[in-house]
């Protein structure tokens, strides 16, 4: 695997490393001691998939609160998503800055997010499907997030939002956060 950190620290491209030969090929997707060299989570719980069935879907953004704040690590299997990131650490020189990543079936990148920043991802096309792992279980009293649009951050998504669940829609602007995380 390669991994090339973001320019928001701690958060990697993931890019693996593919062995080919006349059959196809054969490539890592998770190496404990390689992520553990990094500082990188590697306790990894749990393995979800997300299904969109159409091009446009908002997912995010999202993140738990202490004690079980996650790492993910994101890899689109189907179609293609717009991914973003959103830096939530106070302590961070990177605090409050985004960046995106376009993940798709045919790249096979991932996306390492650490622990205390937000996420989402907006689908480039129909159909698509989301593998991510997480390092530390879903707690619902923990789930948070904030606004995909909102202004603290202008993330800027490459095509209109079509579908997007109320709960997404109603996260509340960074900015009125009585206290992060």
């Amino acid at each position: 695997m390669v991994f090339r950190e973001t320019a928001l620290k701690g958060a990697y491209i993931v890019e693996v490393e593919k062995r080919e030969d006349v059959r196809g090929f054969n490539a890592r997707m998770w190496c404990q001691k390689e992520f553990g060299a990094l500082g990188l989570a590697t306790d990894l719980v749990q393995i979800n998939i997300i299904f969109n069935k159409k091009k446009g879907t908002l997912r995010g953004m999202h993140y738990q609160t202490a004690p079980h704040c996650e790492a993910k690590l994101f890899r689109c299997a189907r179609g293609g998503v717009f991914d973003a990131i959103i830096d939530l650490r106070p302590e961070s020189p990177t605090y409050r800055k985004w960046i995106a990543v376009e993940l798709t079936a045919d790249n096979y990148r991932m996306l390492y997010v650490p622990q205390n920043f937000a996420q989402g991802f907006l689908t480039l096309e129909s159909d698509t499907e989301v593998n991510y792992h997480v390092s530390e279980f879903y707690f619902p009293q923990s789930g948070r997030g904030i606004r995909y649009d909102d202004p603290t951050f202008g993330i800027r998504w490459p095509a209109p939002v079509e579908v997007i669940s109320d709960t997404d829609r109603s996260w509340p602007d960074f900015r009125l956060l009585s206290r992060f995380p």
